[in-house]
Parts: structure tokens; C-alpha cells; sequence
């Protein structure tokens, strides 16, 4: 009976926190959803994206930031930042930022 307590309350602590992350309607089992961060009125004619991503919330490394994004399009002014969140929760997560500019 204990055991089955403590294995319980380990898959319940597993689960709690995991692989998720950005997304306009909420984390699902499986997530792929896209949505906006901002957005000026001016064309982008550049792109650069940053990702991050998540394993089971252990693993959990790399940039989605908008700075992150900038710099790998070689962009110094941003015209629109939008997020694209996919995964498998609670296992695999990742999030994308992607901007575009001048």
C-alpha cells in the first residue's frame, strides 16, 4: 500500500510542472499553436527566430527571447514578434519566437 502511495505522489510531482509553456488557449496533451507578442505598423523585411525548449521541465534549455530572435535575423528594428508553441505534455515542449524588421 505504501508503495503504491509513494508511486502516486512521484507520478503526481512528475506531472505538475512539466513541458509546457506560451499558448493563447492553454497547454494541452498536445500543443501547436501560434499567437502574437506585438506588432507595429511597419513592414518587416527581415526574419530571425530563437527557440527554447523543454524535456519533461528537467531539461529546459535555449533563447526564445525577442533580443535572441533580433540577432539572428540581423535585425535592428522590429516590426512584429510572434510565438509558436509545440509539444507533448508533459514530456516535450518547445517555443519559438519569431521577428521580423529592419
Amino acid at each position: 500500500m505504501l508503495k503504491k502511495i509513494v508511486t502516486a505522489a512521484a507520478l503526481a510531482t512528475l506531472l505538475s510542472g512539466c513541458a509546457n509553456g506560451l499558448s493563447p488557449v492553454g497547454v494541452g496533451l498536445i500543443t501547436d499553436v501560434k499567437g502574437p507578442i506585438t506588432a507595429t505598423t511597419a513592414q518587416g523585411s527581415k526574419q530571425g527566430t530563437s527557440c527554447a525548449t523543454t524535456i519533461i521541465g528537467l531539461i529546459n534549455k535555449g533563447d526564445a527571447s525577442i533580443e535572441g530572435a533580433k540577432a539572428n535575423g540581423s535585425i535592428s528594428s522590429v516590426a512584429s514578434a510572434d510565438y509558436h508553441t509545440k509539444g507533448f505534455y508533459p514530456f516535450y515542449g518547445k517555443t519559438c519566437v519569431t521577428v521580423t524588421g529592419s
